[in-house]
């Protein structure tokens, strides 16, 4: 397991001095990039009848539980890292639109992404079951939050819309994950649960996610408040987190709520009320540190997960069409929400001009889609779903991560700085 761990980041470490010294993309996606290329490099040279570089590079990908990698260690750690500098003020201002996307937003793309997508796979003539088109939904409704927070830091975006975008992506994996598990167990079991089983899930799920949140939060926040170096201060914080998301998983709650609640908490409270400007600097520090390296090895893993993958043309222009239908149903579900509350409001628009759209391009899927992908049950099926899974995920990092600036720049012009309250 070291052995797997050393070499991988070798590797990574690889792919981010490539990409700073010749490529110069964005870090994550840079570092995506330059897997991606190794990959098909490896794939050209088997079929040039020289396999063992990718033989060898299938092994060692394959001893990685991505599904697991990422949902319990990962995923927490860039989770907490991402609402460490998230204002608690700013959340309460958005909370209508935040919420709605993370929780109405998602249930109905799941539906619409459903719709489009079985039939789309029906016009290949691949067979798949409609409930592996409604997996396929809830999969990838929910918006990234790593490569969301990633690529936003410098896309330019307004205050406002930033906040909505990144608070959506924080909250709405526990709705999704919720969703999904409902419609894994209808899969598995071949029966519906009742509505008491599906709140029950619910609540275990989410608000126990919540709930446990605050308690690790707050527990965390008054051990802070009786130390004064930051060596200990931030020795907690790491505690909080890995320690955290083994027992919440062991409770059976949703580990990355958890670490998202409690990361609000130290973020606000425990900067104001329990730091100095030392122990600030350096939690604020090691967690940057954290998030920057976990995020290139993640990425670095999507792109080498190219190697192990079944892949063909006609999956790539099926996936092609299904990125433009996963667009179309974020579209049709943020005009929703967005009209909705503009109604509600009395035809007020303090949404902004443009806010639709920014909010449509700055959904960005990643690793949590290809996480639930990855843990269907094995077959054909399953494959089909996994592939479009990834190459939809490709694209929405490639032409979504590297335009959003673009669409700023369009929408906004000079402007795109942090803005008033525009969403509340």
């Amino acid at each position: 397991m070291l052995d797997l761990a050393a070499a991988f980041i070798a590797l990574t470490t690889f792919f981010t001095y490539l990409n700073y010294r010749f490529i110069r993309l964005p870090p994550s996606i840079g570092v995506m990039v330059t897997a991606l290329l190794l990959s098909l490099l490896l794939q050209g040279l088997a079929a040039l009848g020289f396999p063992v570089l990718e033989v060898e590079a299938q092994e060692l990908i394959r001893q990685i539980d991505f599904s697991d990698v990422l949902m319990t260690w990962f995923l927490p750690a860039l989770l907490f890292a991402g609402a460490l500098h998230v204002n608690l003020d700013d959340l309460r201002h958005y909370r209508w639109p935040i919420g709605l996307l993370a929780t109405a937003g998602v249930l109905l793309s799941t539906f619409v992404v459903a719709g489009l997508a079985y039939a789309i796979v029906g016009a290949f003539g691949w067979r798949l079951d409609f409930i592996y088109c409604l997996l396929l939904g809830a999969l990838i409704s929910p918006t990234d939050p790593i490569a969301v927070m990633g690529i936003l830091k410098t896309s330019g975006a307004p205050g406002p819309l930033q906040t909505t975008i990144v608070g959506e992506s924080l909250f709405n994996d526990g709705t999704a994950v919720v969703v999904f598990s409902i419609l894994l167990g209808v899969l598995t079991l071949g029966q519906t649960p009742t509505a008491g089983a599906v709140g029950l899930l619910f609540l275990e799920e989410a608000v126990g996610g919540v709930l446990f949140g605050l308690v690790l939060g707050f527990g965390v926040f008054l051990l802070m408040r009786r130390v004064d170096e930051h060596q200990p201060t931030v020795m907690l914080t790491l505690a909080l987190v890995f320690g955290g998301s083994a027992l919440a998983t062991h409770l059976h709650v949703s580990a990355p709520i958890s670490m998202v609640v409690a990361g609000l908490i130290i973020g606000n409270q425990g900067r104001r009320k329990a730091m100095d400007e030392d122990a600030r600097r350096y939690v604020d520090g090691f967690w940057e540190l954290v998030d920057e390296v976990l995020n290139a090895l993640l990425f670095a893993l999507i792109g080498l997960e190219l190697l192990v993958l079944p892949f063909g043309w006609l999956p790539l222009l099926a996936a092609l069409l299904l990125g433009a239908a996963v667009l179309a149903s974020r579209f049709v579900t943020v005009a929703s929400i967005i009209n909705l509350l503009r109604r509600l409001r009395g035809g007020d628009r303090r949404t902004g001009p443009g806010a639709v759209r920014l909010l449509t391009w700055g959904g960005l899927r990643g690793g949590v889609s290809l996480a639930l992908a990855l843990s269907l049950p094995l077959g054909e099926q399953r494959d089909l779903v996994l592939t479009l899974t990834y190459l939809v995920v490709l694209m929405s990092i490639l032409l979504q991560g590297l335009t959003v600036g673009r669409v700023v720049c369009a929408l906004y012009g000079r402007r795109a700085e942090p803005a008033t309250d525009e969403m509340h």
